[in-house]
């Protein structure tokens, strides 16, 4: 088991020397995905293990990507669709997500990031959203931060474009734009600037977890040019080794922004 773990660790810092620091995504997306499946298989159906282990693992992924230098992270930890999932399997979830709202701000101040949420917070409960929002409050204090870590909570893609779309005709009915001019002045640009966290750049790699080889709706608009990487481990096993390989892969891709 020691040669094993040695043996890891050489090789997790041989794929880490390789990685030329030029060619590392921007913006890296993460969907969260296996929990449950983890729980079942893993920790005996104990979903509260499950999901501490997961919001555990995603403080270990904010650290390795800022201490690889890249900028921006979305995770993807709660969709509109979870929503609909029993209260024994959602209670316990909300709890964790309570006490991690809790924690990541004092790791933000200790690695200097900065915290934003995108999502449909209303939807929740209110304690967790107001959780949410007082860590993003708490953070917005850390000076030269190197990195953005967004939280996907009660995201849904196709919704977000909807919002974004409806906040951008009130904001031109709101200016003045005659009704039947407003479609000719909805346009791309328009629509970016009106995104849920609109000041990040379009997100360059997507990872997702546990086998599973689809988006379900994650960040649709800003991964229109992106990379992925569908990666076997559940969210809960995900091994820094599996983020350096995706990394690695990506640097050695040619991008194609087009068909």
């Amino acid at each position: 088991m020691a040669l094993s773990r040695s043996l890891y660790r050489y090789y997790e810092r041989r794929l880490e020397a390789s990685l030329p620091a030029d060619a590392l995504p921007h913006h890296v997306g993460v969907i969260l995905d296996g929990h449950r499946r983890f729980a079942r298989e893993e920790v005996g159906g104990e979903y509260r293990a499950s999901y501490e282990a997961g919001m555990a693992k995603l403080e270990e992924l904010i650290e390795w990507c800022v201490e690889l230098g890249i900028g921006a992270v979305t995770a993807w930890v709660l969709s509109t669709e979870n929503l609909r999932r029993p209260p024994e399997e959602l209670e316990p979830y909300f709890d964790v997500l309570r006490r991690l709202f809790a924690r990541l701000p004092v790791q933000a101040a200790r690695q200097r990031f900065v915290l934003t949420v995108s999502g449909s917070l209303d939807l929740l409960p209110p304690d967790l959203a107001q959780a949410a929002k007082e860590a993003v409050d708490r953070t917005s204090a850390v000076r030269d931060p190197r990195t953005v870590v967004n939280i996907a909570l009660c995201y849904g893609g196709r919704q977000e474009i909807v919002d974004a779309c409806r906040t951008l005709v009130s904001d031109l009915a709101a200016q003045g734009v005659p009704v039947d001019e407003i479609a000719e002045r909805i346009d791309a640009e328009g629509l970016s600037r009106n995104l849920y966290a609109a000041d990040l750049p379009d997100t360059d790699l997507v990872i997702r977890t546990s086998g599973e080889s689809r988006l379900s709706g994650f960040l649709l608009w800003q991964s229109a040019y992106a990379e992925y990487a569908f990666v076997d481990p559940y969210w809960p096993a995900f091994r820094k080794i599996d983020l350096l390989r995706a990394l690695r892969d990506f640097t050695r891709r040619e991008r194609r922004f087009g068909a």
